[in-house]
Parts: structure tokens; sequence; C-alpha cells
């Protein structure tokens, strides 16, 4: 079922100001006068500025999750005797924040900055949100990244994949901003698309470096 007008209005209203602002800054003030409509409104429609935030979570978290399934789903079908290569996988994340981003490009920020807040230490309901509604679409995709990677034991590949992640988290959070420096110091600017070509085989260099308890590893 699709979302009443003023439920639209309000949650159009959130995202640019989360954009703009940032989900801290944000008063549901400004969203309310942004929307045009009551504080009641909001609360009918979404709760509460968190019912809000996750609300807006699912414009990016759906789509992205949805798109790593069926890519991971749809290889493993073509290709039942093969593992998938962590390249591959981190390609399909890569398509996946494009498939995104494709309405929006001020998207690639934005889902950055939710998964950011999700990890602050007063956001257990949104961690916990993102883990029930979510986690299930990933369960495949993780369990074929677990294999490909260099062997290490499940502590060491719960820290790798929190460091790869911190690092698409600040870079695509700050994004435009990266790009206006890189204009002023190389005169030239890159494609979206480009920069995450560029990070396919950083972060899937990380999955394959040595563990700390192991001596084998794929590089």
């Amino acid at each position: 079922m699709g979302r009443s007008k003023t439920a639209t209005q309000i949650l159009k209203a959130a995202e640019t100001l989360f954009a703009e602002q940032g989900f801290s800054e944000t008063t549901m003030r400004q969203i309310t006068a942004a929307a045009d409509v009551n504080l009641a409104a909001v609360n009918y429609h979404f709760g509460s500025k968190q019912g809000l935030i996750q609300a807006v979570s699912e414009q990016y978290l759906y789509p992205f999750c949805e798109y790593i399934d069926n890519a991971t789903s749809e290889y493993l079908v073509n290709n039942p005797q093969v593992t998938v290569s962590v390249d591959d996988l981190i390609e399909m994340v890569m398509r996946a924040l494009l498939h995104v981003r494709q309405n929006n490009s001020h998207a690639l920020p934005m889902f950055m900055r939710l998964l950011d807040l999700a990890y602050m230490k007063n956001q257990k309901e949104l961690r916990d949100y993102i883990q029930s509604e979510h986690y299930a679409k990933l369960e495949v995709f993780l369990a074929q990244l677990r294999i490909d990677a260099s062997p290490m034991e499940d502590d060491e590949f719960f820290w790798r994949l929190h460091f790869l992640l911190g690092s698409m988290v600040f870079t695509l959070s700050n994004v435009h901003t990266l790009m206006e420096i890189e204009k002023k110091e190389f005169d030239k600017e890159d494609e979206i698309e480009k920069i995450l070509h560029r990070m396919v085989p950083v972060i899937s260099a990380g999955f394959m470096a040595r563990s700390d308890k192991t001596y084998f590893c794929r590089l």
C-alpha cells in the first residue's frame, strides 16, 4: 500500500533536511514547517522522529539489500559449482549503490550517514530495526564473502567487515567534498561510477589479506 499524500510530504521534507543538516541537528519543528503539517500529523504517520528516520532509511536500505540478495542468488543459480569471488561480491555492492543512487544524486551520502547514525551509542533501536528488517537479505551474500575471503576467525571477519565498511562510509558520506578537493588539487573530477570502481580492489584486498592468526592469505 502506498503512503498518503501527507505522509509523502513529511518524508520528503525530512529527507531533504536530514541530507542538508544531519539527523541530530534537524528538529521536528523544522520538519513540520517544511512539510506544512502539524506535529500531530508526523506522530500519526510515523510515531516519532525515530520512526521517521526508520521510514527514511527504507528508501535506501530496501532497494540496496534487495539488489544484493537478487544478484547473489542469480549468480549462484547460474553458476552452481562456482564459488563467488570477493571481487564479484564487492562489485555487486557497488552496483547496488548505483542502483540506490539512480534517482537521487545525493542518495549515497545520505545512505552512508544513515549507516553511520545506526552505530551511534544511542541508536540501538535503529540498529535493531535494520537487523530485524534487512539482515536476512544479506545472509547469503555475507556467507559467500566469508567463503572466498582469506581464512580467519569469526571475530577477525567481524572486525575486517567493519573496518572496510567504515572506509566506504567515510568516502561516500563525503564524496561531494572529496570530489571538490580532487578538482582543486588535480584539475579533474571523477564520476561516481569510477570512484566506486576504484574502491573494488581496495575493499577486496582487505578481505584477502592475511589474518592475525593465520600464515596463509590470498595476497
